[in-house]
């Protein structure tokens, strides 16, 4: 992960060129908690904010080295030696992943693949995931085999801060007359508060951004900068040094045992690890033969801090490629050591012939432009191979979904039309499902393809209006996701009856009146929309509101109290309201499990997240401008949630249906909103 400790700073001896073995002993621990606890826990361990802090404590140095011995910083030697270092091993990963991910992931992942590949070859993929991180449409995807390089990209962008902000710190300390060590921490300690301070304030407000926020993190190299400038009158004994050392080493191991990291982290929380690397480092150099630095010192383990960056690289796609292949959820002791295992022997190969092969020829005569014309020539196949994959997959997708959407009205296709007549049942041969479980993500409705569906972040209530003006009757859809995948069925009756259709949704937002929250926290992005909504809904007046009349989770169903207020608001403004029953949620993401089980082997119970009865129907609060309609049985027939139906894929992810089996649901839809408007 971080540069190679030989490029070294003592923290009481900031200003020498002694090789730290103890470095690559905390390297090779952070990188066994990184690798572990992703194999056997599920978690992350805080070793990745380690290897943060050893990128700036280890290039500080350098930079600062070469500043004083050569007067400048010499940014074309320093990113030479980057991209020599760093490029082709992650080149080599990278393109591993992309000749494997083919034959080993299901299609509805490689889309995701090639994109990632493309991103962490550019080094962005944290903005890349915080993007997703942030997309309720994606929250439920699948692990990628790349997502790890996120914190590549903040180290490898954090590498091309580093010089222009140690070179404006010796050009301030020329004009102020001082040293370079002088004002080059008053740099770091800016950058030190100002990017805690963000972090803070982002992990409170959105936590699953922050986490791959190169904002939110930058205080973790700016801190490892300031222990490499500490200065040599810093003088602790051999004692204490090997306290501090054990104090730290324990911290750190204790670190993704004691806490939930990939819930908490950034933020002050993650302290802990860096705060806990930062007495390792302090306590280097104890002469103690029972100090952690002894231990962290060992060949073995400095041995294994050599393969650390190389083992980062392969332990996360290799565990990726494992589940994958064996259908497990968790790798088990055995699979976990085997994955372990393999992990570590591609490491070594990859340091003996990539990364020690550029080391020897680097050795050899040749200048900067060669060394960043081998790193290019590793990078750009990759690059370009992703690139080209990424459109292909597209148009690919693109005259699948065409073709879809075509033969969705044939005779092969009719969908829940199988529910709804037995001989339509008996005469609809077997054929291929659609959409194609590497399509389905995309099968998205009308409303979604023209932008009408407000994502997490937005919070402006957008309106889209389809069908004639002039038409007799106007229907509004409003609600989040879960009443948004009825549209494409709307859609299908209101054009066979000249209706109105206005589309007013947005992601995890309840049409309701009860506090809006989004994982645990107050999400004042809803609020805002709904006020938007209500307000447009004001203005259009539309004859009928359809919208969902319960929240089924896996806690169960219920009619949310604000959703009874809603309907009373409505009322008053003389407009009414059709109820549609939440569909129910299952146990499985429906076109994955459909990819690597087939279209029998994936089904949910209908218990798994409804109730026996709709809990709308039969209350006496219900205000009477409401009707209350159910089309469970089209979606789960006798309480039994297949994923496949009418040789159609019914859910594309855990709870949302896809747009071609909507339209299918069309007929049963608007038979039950024409009774209940009594149009």
């Amino acid at each position: 992960m971080s540069a190679p400790a030989h490029a070294s700073g003592g923290a009481s001896r900031a200003a020498g060129n002694r090789y730290r073995p103890e470095i690559q002993g905390l390297r090779a621990v952070a990188v066994v908690l990184v690798a572990a606890y992703h194999i056997w826990f599920g978690r992350v361990s805080g070793g990745v904010d380690v290897f943060l802090l050893l990128t700036g404590f280890l290039i500080t140095g350098s930079l600062v080295r070469g500043l004083e011995r050569d007067g400048t910083v010499g940014f074309p030697a320093f990113l030479a030696r980057l991209v020599r270092r760093l490029v082709p091993a992650a080149a080599v990963v990278l393109a591993a992943v992309l000749a494997a991910a083919p034959f080993l992931l299901p299609g509805s992942q490689l889309q995701a693949t090639a994109d990632q590949v493309f991103a962490s070859a550019l080094y962005f993929e944290n903005w890349h995931l915080a993007l997703n991180a942030v997309d309720y449409m994606a929250q439920n995807s699948a692990a990628s085999p790349l997502q790890h390089f996120w914190s590549l990209s903040i180290q490898g962008q954090a590498y091309l801060l580093w010089p222009p902000l140690v070179a404006a710190a010796a050009l301030v300390a020329a004009r102020l007359g001082v040293g370079v060590r002088r004002a080059l921490p008053v740099a770091l300690a800016s950058v030190f508060a100002g990017s805690l301070a963000y972090s803070v304030y982002i992990t409170a407000a959105d936590q699953p951004w922050a986490y791959f926020d190169t904002g939110a993190r930058l205080w973790e190299p700016a801190l490892g900068g300031l222990l490499a400038l500490l200065p040599p009158a810093l003088a602790l004994s051999g004692r204490v040094r090997a306290v501090l050392g054990w104090i730290g080493l324990s911290a750190l191991v204790l670190c993704g045992a004691l806490m939930d990291v990939s819930t908490l982290f950034p933020g002050y929380i993650a302290l802990w690890p860096t705060l806990a690397a930062a007495l390792v480092i302090l306590g280097g150099g104890s002469d103690r033969s029972w100090g952690a630095d002894r231990l962290l010192s060992w060949g073995p383990v400095t041995r294994l801090g050599d393969l650390a960056y190389a083992l980062y690289l392969w332990h996360w796609p290799v565990l990726v490629f494992y589940l994958q292949v064996t259908g497990r959820e968790v790798a088990g002791p055995l699979g976990g050591c085997l994955v372990l295992a393999l992990s570590v022997l591609l490491a070594a190969a990859t340091k003996a012939l990539v990364q020690d092969g550029m080391v020897r020829l680097q050795r050899a005569p040749r200048g900067r432009l060669w060394s960043l014309s081998a790193a290019a020539a590793a990078l750009v196949p990759v690059v370009a191979a992703s690139s080209v994959w990424s459109v292909q997959l597209a148009h690919e997708s693109r005259e699948r979904l065409q073709r879809a959407e075509a033969a969705s009205g044939q005779a092969r296709y009719p969908g829940a039309a199988v529910l709804d007549d037995p001989r339509v049942a008996e005469t609809t041969p077997r054929a291929p499902v659609l959409p194609a479980p590497a399509d389905a993500k995309a099968d998205q409705n009308l409303a979604y393809q023209d932008g009408c569906h407000a994502s997490l972040e937005e919070t402006e209530a957008v309106v889209c209006e389809y069908g004639p003006e002039s038409a007799e009757h106007t229907v509004a859809l409003v609600g989040a996701s879960r009443s948004a995948h009825w549209f494409a069925a709307l859609w299908e009756a209101a054009q066979a009856n000249g209706w109105r259709v206005v589309s007013l949704t947005k992601s995890g937002c309840q049409f309701s009146t009860d506090p809006p929250t989004r994982d645990g926290e107050p999400f004042p992005e809803c609020v805002q929309w709904r006020a938007g909504a209500m307000t447009e809904l004001d203005r259009l007046r539309p004859d009928v509101v359809l919208t969902s009349s319960t929240r089924a989770t896996h806690a169960g169903e219920r009619v949310q109290p604000g959703f009874l207020e809603r309907w009373r608001q409505l009322d008053a403004m003389g407009v009414d309201v059709i109820g549609i029953r939440d569909v129910p949620r299952i146990d499985f993401e429906g076109a994955e499990c459909v990819e690597a089980n087939g279209r029998d082997g994936c089904a949910s119970p209908e218990s798994w997240s409804h109730a026996a009865t709709d809990p709308a129907q039969g209350r006496s609060d219900v205000p009477a401008n409401v009707e209350l309609i159910d089309l469970t049985e089209y979606v789960c027939p006798d309480g039994r949630c297949p994923a496949v139906i009418g040789n159609v894929l019914v859910y594309w992810d855990h709870s949302h249906l896809t747009a071609t089996y909507s339209r299918t649901l069309a007929p049963m839809l608007e038979e039950r909103v024409r009774e209940a408007a009594g149009w």
